[in-house]
């Protein structure tokens, strides 16, 4: 109870200070040269970064350094039958080399403080590796955003019974790369964060997503949102299961 009475404390003293907060993720990281175009975006931007990647374990250093939290970007088997890549993760897999696979990615890319699934839509429903998954991560100390790419993901239901922090995606920035799409989403994701108090969206890596950002990010600042390391919304997480709604002045 005395923690909760902190989280509470600490929690009412972030919103007064910084009012509503997003958590923007750039994930799909580390194939691309393109890619380092997202060490040009703000410190407060979330980078997740696939594993066994050409270039992903020497961006994320570089990203490390300029402050970026670094995430592990999961690829996962998803129901198109798409492609994985190394260190994908398939129903196929039992528990050992499902945890083993963990380990490897984890040790792939440095500075990695948590994860979230690449694709996934197979894989996040079947209950058993999601178990395995959790507590993989759950050894390594780390959190789980769940990409939600399947409306029937259990990803979340094990985070939670494993008691892996947990968040999960609220909005996908850019599934069409138009300018206008963009401005289109960018504006939901500011009403949301204001209507929620604190949001996590996804966004990739797209040279179009990229500029977009570069040019816009600025206008959270002027609409009083804070851009925050995914990791910083966990304590919102935390009092919500433990039923507590703090109130956030917007």
């Amino acid at each position: 109870m005395r923690y909760i009475l902190i989280l509470i404390l600490l929690m009412s003293g972030m919103a007064s200070a910084f009012g509503a907060q997003v958590a923007l993720i750039i994930d799909d990281i580390g194939y691309r040269p393109t890619d380092k175009a997202v060490l040009s975006l703000p410190a407060g931007v979330t980078l997740s970064v696939l594993p066994h990647t050409p270039i992903g374990a020497e961006l994320a250093k570089q990203a490390h350094a300029k402050g970026h939290e670094i995430m592990l970007h999961l690829p996962m088997q998803a129901l198109n039958g798409k492609k994985l890549g190394p260190g994908g993760l398939t129903n196929q897999m039992d528990e050992v080399k499902i945890k083993q696979e963990i380990s490897s990615a984890l040790a792939s890319i440095p500075y990695v403080k948590g994860a979230n699934n690449h694709m996934g839509s197979l894989l996040t429903q079947i209950e058993q590796p999601m178990n395995w998954v959790m507590e993989a991560l759950k050894q390594h100390q780390l959190y789980f955003v769940d990409s939600v790419t399947t409306k029937y993901t259990r990803a979340g239901k094990q985070a939670d019974v494993i008691g892996v922090p947990l968040l999960t995606r609220q909005l996908f920035l850019d599934n069409d790369t138009r300018e206008a799409a963009l401005e289109k989403q960018f504006n939901r994701m500011i009403a949301k964060a204001h209507q929620l108090g604190h949001l996590v969206a996804i966004a990739h890596p797209h040279p179009d997503t990229i500029a977009y950002l570069r040019a816009n990010l600025s206008r959270l600042e002027q609409e009083g949102i804070s851009l925050v390391p995914a990791s910083s919304l966990l304590p919102y997480e935390l009092a919500r299961k433990q039923g507590i709604s703090p109130e956030i002045p917007l």
